[in-house]
């Protein structure tokens, strides 16, 4: 596997071909990634996995023109084909005003922060085996589970790399220790099915094997023999596994390229207080161990901890250089990028900021509502910010969880859903986006 180093030294390289093969200006990046996963079903191994890579990626320039090209092929020959592909296929594109490199005056420089994202600990396969096998014992060994899925244990290793014409060259190395287990409750029509996982940096931070089996046949045996709701509006409260797709909702939003489409549910609420005052919502890039922490974004530009909603309102759009070029405005350091195609926008890690209610205080006046522990399907309209989605969950009568719920239906708009926004004061800080526990007042429940 490339390791960042080795990456690096390909993105130079490769850089340095296309301006021979006549390009004015390239960009390159270059992943590697190992990976090993045990999957245990029913005591007995199911799978293993296995696999290794490496990929390049170019980016040429010719006035402005530019085309992107990827390859496996990571030696001397085969970067020297791709970068003469690259240049061939650029003089033959459309020219786009907007194209380009970030200028050295954008750049960021070593030394880059130490996030601490990668661990020396690396798990032989008989050690994953021993993990996976014990997640899943103790998940069947929830009274209420009579089946299982499966408990997996994996670890990966990536590195990734960028070089840009204009003088950027860096590189970083992580790696991804995760567990899991899904088991089913009850038997026959009875049938529930649920899940826990957890994905960390170090193997370190993971919790014990034994704690997340329990959860995932907790939360399978807590499921069974659902009700169904009443159709009405009424209080929804997310629990925090579901939760963050709303802060998801809005990143995408916020998105520049989404904003110059205008193909956004944001548009013309610039200077509009979408949240309730208190809200912020946080990015931090630079966290420790952060599962997307990153020292760059992938055009070269720094990263930097910021509000993306402060005082309730949106603080601005989330940019790649082409995007800003398109909308008048500065980048942000949000270029993601691949191996394939020009850079994409993506946040870091992102949290929104507790309140000070515990979850049983935030629901403690309610009188019918309900608990979301699962969405189904995709139904969020982004240019308009209509929001549909299947959903089970718990009930909620005077104050308390009730029992559990399926088959049924939420619906709002995101707009309307973020102004009544109230989070609770139980943040969990193991995802890449994290939130608490979150209510939201007169969503529409659809059920019998």
């Amino acid at each position: 596997m490339l390791d960042p180093a080795a990456a690096q030294e390909r993105c130079a390289t490769l850089v340095e071909m296309a301006r021979q093969a006549g390009a004015d200006a390239a960009d390159a990046v270059a992943i590697g990634s190992s990976s090993l996963g045990i999957h245990v079903r029913l005591g007995k191994l199911e799978d293993v996995d296995r696999s290794e890579g490496g990929e390049a990626g170019l980016r040429v320039f010719v006035g402005r023109r530019s085309a992107s090209i990827s390859a496996t092929d990571l030696s001397d020959a085969g970067l020297r084909e791709l970068a003469e592909r690259a240049v061939a296929m650029a003089r033959a594109a459309p020219e786009d005003p907007f194209a380009g490199l970030a200028p050295p005056e954008l750049l960021t420089a070593g030394p880059f922060p130490a996030l601490d994202l990668s661990d020396d600990a690396e798990p032989a396969p008989e050690l994953l085996r021993e993990r996976a096998a014990a997640v899943e014992d103790a998940a069947r060994s929830v009274a209420g589970v009579s089946n299982s899925e499966g408990g997996s244990a994996n670890f990966s290793r990536s590195a990734f790399a960028l070089a840009t014409s204009e003088g950027f060259a860096g590189g970083y190395g992580a790696t991804s220790h995760s567990l899991s287990a899904s088991v089913i409750a009850g038997e026959g029509a009875r049938m529930q099915r649920d899940y826990a996982y957890r994905v960390t940096r170090h193997v370190s931070d993971l919790p014990s094997c034994a704690e997340i089996g329990r959860k995932a046949g907790t939360r399978a045996v807590a499921r069974l023999d659902p009700a169904r709701m009443k159709s009405g509006p009424m209080p929804v409260v997310f629990d925090p596994r579901v939760g963050n797709s709303l802060l998801g909702h809005l990143l995408g939003a916020m998105a520049a390229p989404a904003i110059a489409r205008r193909a956004s549910f944001l548009l013309g609420h610039e200077e509009d207080r979408i949240f309730p005052a208190n809200i912020r919502v946080i990015e931090d890039p630079h966290r420790p161990r952060g599962l997307r922490s990153r020292p760059f974004d992938g055009e070269g530009l720094p990263t930097a901890a910021r509000a993306l909603v402060d005082d309730g309102r949106v603080t601005g759009w989330l940019a790649n250089i082409a995007s800003a070029r398109q909308l008048g405005i500065e980048p942000t350091g949000h270029a993601s990028r691949g191996a394939g195609g020009a850079p994409g926008v993506s946040a870091s890690n992102v949290h929104l900021e507790p309140g000070d209610l515990t979850p049983e205080t935030l629901i403690a006046d309610i009188a019918e509502g309900v608990l979301v522990t699962e969405l189904i399907g995709q139904g969020v309209n982004a240019v308009t910010g209509d929001y549909s989605r299947g959903a089970s969950g718990f009930r909620i009568v005077d104050g308390a969880i009730a029992g559990p719920v399926a088959e049924f239906t939420i619906a709002g708009n995101l707009l309307d859903m973020f102004a009544g926004l109230v989070p609770a004061n139980d943040i969990e800080w193991h995802r890449a986006v994290n939130v608490p526990t979150i209510r939201i007042d007169s969503m529409t429940v659809a059920g019998e």
